[in-house]
C-alpha cells in the first residue's frame, strides 16, 4: 500500500486525471469495437436463420463454427494453420533480412542506387502473382515455391522502405561526421541505422501482412496444405462454410502476427 502511494506521489493530480481519462477512452474504444463485431455477427446469423440471405452462398456464423469444430476433430485445423504460419514466418524473416542487406548495399554506393532505382520501381509495381507459374517451374510444387512467393512479395517493399529511410538521413549530420574523420561504416552504424529503427519496425509491420498474402497466393496455386488450400478446395466443391472458415482463420492469424510485431515495437519504444 505504501509503495502504491509512493508511485502515485510522483505524478501530479492533473497527470493522474489525464491517465484515468485515457484509460476510459481506451475502454470505450475496445467496447465499441467488440460491440460492432458482435452486432454484425448477430445480424449475419439472424439474416441467415430467417432465410433473408442464402446461407448456402453466404454461410452463417453457426455453420462456420461447426465447420471449424469439424476441422479440429479431424486434425486438419492445427496442421493447416501451422503449415501456413511456418511459411509466413520463414518468408517474412528472409524477405526482411534480404531486403535490409540489399538496401544497405545500394545505399553504400550512390552510383548503384541511381542505376538500380528504376528496376526497383518496376519490380515493386509488378504483380507478384504473375510470377507464380514461373516460380512453380523453377522450384517445383512444394513449400519452397510458396516461401519464395512470400519472399518476393516482402523483399521489394523492404528494400524500398528501408532505402528511402537511409537516403533521407540528414545530409548535414553526415557531413559533420565526415568532417570528424568518420568512415562510411561508422556513419552507417552510428547515424544511419539508429535513425531508421522506426522505419525498419514500420517495414516489419507491413511485411508480416505482405508475407501472409504471398503465402496464401502460393497456396492457391500449388499447395495441398495450409489455409489457402482449404479456401481453394472449399470454393471448388462449393463448401462456402469451409471458405468462410478459412477467411476467418486468416483474419485472426493476420491480427496475431501483426500484434506480435506491434508488441516488439512497444517494448523497443518503452526501453527507448
Amino acid at each position: 500500500m505504501r509503495m502504491k502511494n509512493q508511485s502515485t506521489e510522483k505524478y501530479s493530480k492533473e497527470h493522474i486525471e489525464f491517465l484515468r481519462e485515457r484509460k476510459k477512452e481506451t475502454f470505450k474504444i475496445k467496447f465499441l469495437q467488440a460491440g460492432i463485431l458482435l452486432a454484425l455477427i448477430t445480424l449475419w446469423e439472424v439474416l441467415a436463420a430467417f432465410k433473408i440471405i442464402d446461407s448456402f452462398i453466404m454461410s452463417s456464423p453457426s455453420r462456420i463454427i461447426s465447420t471449424m469444430i469439424s476441422l479440429y476433430s479431424s486434425g486438419q485445423l492445427w496442421s493447416n494453420i501451422i503449415f501456413t504460419i511456418v511459411e509466413t514466418i520463414t518468408g517474412f524473416i528472409l524477405g526482411t533480412l534480404l531486403g535490409m542487406i540489399i538496401a544497405t548495399l545500394i545505399w553504400w554506393s550512390s552510383f548503384t542506387f541511381k542505376v538500380i532505382e528504376p528496376y526497383l520501381v518496376v519490380l515493386n509495381a509488378l504483380p507478384k502473382v504473375a510470377l507464380g507459374p514461373i516460380i512453380i517451374v523453377w522450384m517445383g510444387a512444394g513449400m519452397g515455391s510458396i516461401i519464395l512467393m512470400a519472399l518476393l512479395v516482402s523483399v521489394i517493399i523492404s528494400i524500398m522502405n528501408i532505402l528511402n529511410g537511409f537516403t533521407n538521413v540528414s545530409k548535414e549530420k553526415i557531413l559533420l561526421m565526415k568532417s570528424f574523420g568518420a568512415t562510411k561504416i561508422q556513419i552507417f552504424k552510428k547515424l544511419v541505422l539508429p535513425s531508421n529503427i522506426s522505419t525498419i519496425i514500420s517495414t516489419l509491420k507491413i511485411n508480416v501482412g505482405m508475407s501472409l498474402i504471398g503465402v496464401i497466393t502460393g497456396e492457391f496455386l500449388v499447395s495441398e496444405n495450409g489455409i489457402g488450400y482449404l479456401i481453394v478446395y472449399g470454393g471448388q466443391v462449393f463448401k462456402m462454410d469451409l471458405v468462410m472458415a478459412g477467411v476467418l482463420i486468416l483474419a485472426v492469424l493476420a491480427w496475431c502476427l501483426y500484434a506480435c510485431v506491434a508488441k516488439a515495437d512497444f517494448v523497443y519504444s518503452k526501453k527507448k
